[in-house]
């Protein structure tokens, strides 16, 4: 059984780019999108209407987000539920953020790793690439 990754990204450009570069290094895991913290929620416990082949493994988010709408912010909403419920899907923020306090704030919402986005395309993918090795071949997670 393969892990899902659930990709929690409001833009559908950085989506698609995202989806592009785990392709591009033979990621080949479902990948299912939430706009937003909480649609990531309904994939994270399992809401009818965000159903998947498998509940996601890997948990990415932007730490970013709609600063208009806070609580529905991608990465701090998903992050800290998932935390409150112990939840079994690793959290991985990958962001172009480099503020200090949304590093701090990641972590102590529960994400268990902070990596901060490579303008460049193809240090992009390689990051994208060195992600998959580690979390979905390497990492061995408890069993549920």
């Amino acid at each position: 059984m393969g892990k899902c990754i659930l990709l929690v990204e409001d833009n559908p450009d950085d989506e698609k780019l995202t989806i592009r570069a785990l392709r591009k290094h033979n990621v080949v895991n479902e990948v299912v999108t939430a706009r937003d913290g909480v649609e990531a929620l309904g994939h994270l416990f399992g809401s009818a209407e965000h159903g998947t082949a498998h509940p996601p493994s890997i948990a990415g988010a932007d730490s970013s987000g709609s600063e208009a709408a806070p609580a529905r912010r991608t990465g701090s909403a998903a992050a800290r539920a998932r935390r409150r419920a112990n939840a079994a899907a690793t959290g991985v923020v990958l962001t172009s953020s480099k503020e200090e306090q949304d590093l701090i704030r990641s972590y102590n919402l529960g994400a268990n790793s902070y990596i901060r986005k490579p303008v460049d395309f193809t240090q992009f993918t390689d990051a994208v690439k060195q992600l998959g090795l580690y979390w979905l071949v390497l990492n061995e997670s408890p069993p549920a």
